[in-house]
């Protein structure tokens, strides 16, 4: 396939694309989440869903799955797709769109912390919607959908 004549890339800005999944559990009668704390800026410190840049040859689902391994250790199988978070301000490196996918496991073994994640832990869900601040880019928002989603009241 090639590109029309008229057709010049370099006519359009460039941004890049994140895939994020949002792992859900009850343990202990209360709907927790997995996050990973930042290791490096931007929000280095903050609580962010686990995720990451997709890869030029890789496909979203894959990417999302993958991220969650490379800083968490996990390992999931299905998926859904939450949607696509596009604000033009979400991250301050650059034009950043990211596509969600969350899932809800029975048994998640304890997280570790590993590439770029300088700490993995399972968060209450009530806790960290009550507190925004702890969280990196829009994940405030985007936790607020998926459990939501979860609930079926979005």
């Amino acid at each position: 396939m090639t590109a029309h004549p008229k057709y010049d890339p370099s006519d359009f800005p460039p941004f890049a694309v994140t895939a994020d999944l949002a792992v859900l559990t009850t343990q202990d009668g209360s709907l927790q989440i997995v996050l990973v704390q930042r290791g490096s800026d931007p929000y280095k410190g903050r609580w962010a869903l686990p995720g990451g840049f997709v890869d030029i040859d890789e496909d979203l689902e894959p990417a999302a799955i993958r991220e969650l391994h490379e800083e968490t250790g996990l390992t999931v199988n299905e998926v859904a797709q939450l949607g696509a978070y596009g604000d033009p301000d979400r991250d301050p490196r650059m034009r950043v769109v990211t596509v969600v996918f969350w899932t809800h496991i029975d048994d998640v073994p304890p997280p570790a912390g590993d590439d770029d994640a300088a700490d993995a832990r399972l968060w209450d869900v009530e806790e960290i919607l009550a507190d925004p601040d702890l969280l990196a880019f829009d994940h405030h928002q985007i936790i607020g959908d998926v459990v939501a989603t979860y609930r079926g009241t979005g």
